[in-house]
């Protein structure tokens, strides 16, 4: 099993699983009054979150971040869209790649670097049924074989 990183706040476990990841890509992200604060308590779900580039910007769609419980009137939407922070070199790469059939860009892992929030986008094309079972098969094989060799 992995070990977690010190500063990592959450981590988008499924997309692995569901998806093959080609590139990633770091980016900043914009945030509003108290999701920082809501963000560092690790009240935060990637789970069905994608990302978008809209006007040579890009957006983080779905990304749940929970409202700060000592907040106030001023608390800020759960699920709105928040925009990422990449520099143009980047974002025209991310346009390039996006444009072939089946590539997408999702948050794979949410962390502190700096005093800043980050997200880590992957460019991502989806997996088949049959391509999730091989990989399961080889996790089982490799398992078995660190096992194994452990045991010696």
């Amino acid at each position: 099993m992995k070990k977690k990183d010190s500063n990592t706040i959450a981590q988008n476990r499924k997309a692995i699983h569901d998806y093959t990841i080609l590139e990633t890509v770091e980016a900043g992200m914009v945030l509003q009054g108290t999701e920082i604060k809501s963000i560092r308590n690790g009240r935060i779900n990637l789970k069905d979150g994608f990302a978008t580039i809209r006007n040579g910007e890009a957006y983080l769609h779905n990304v749940h971040i929970s409202p700060y419980e000592q907040g106030n009137i001023f608390n800020h939407d759960p699920l709105r869209a928040r925009k990422l922070l990449m520099k143009k070199k980047q974002i025209h790469s991310l346009i390039g790649e996006t444009k072939n059939a089946g590539i997408t860009l999702i948050p794979l892992k949410i962390y502190i670097k700096n005093g800043f929030a980050k997200v880590l986008i992957g460019v991502a094309k989806g997996k088949k049924q049959y391509d999730k079972r091989e990989d399961l098969k080889r996790k089982d094989i490799n398992r078995e074989v660190e096992r194994a060799l452990k045991n010696r």
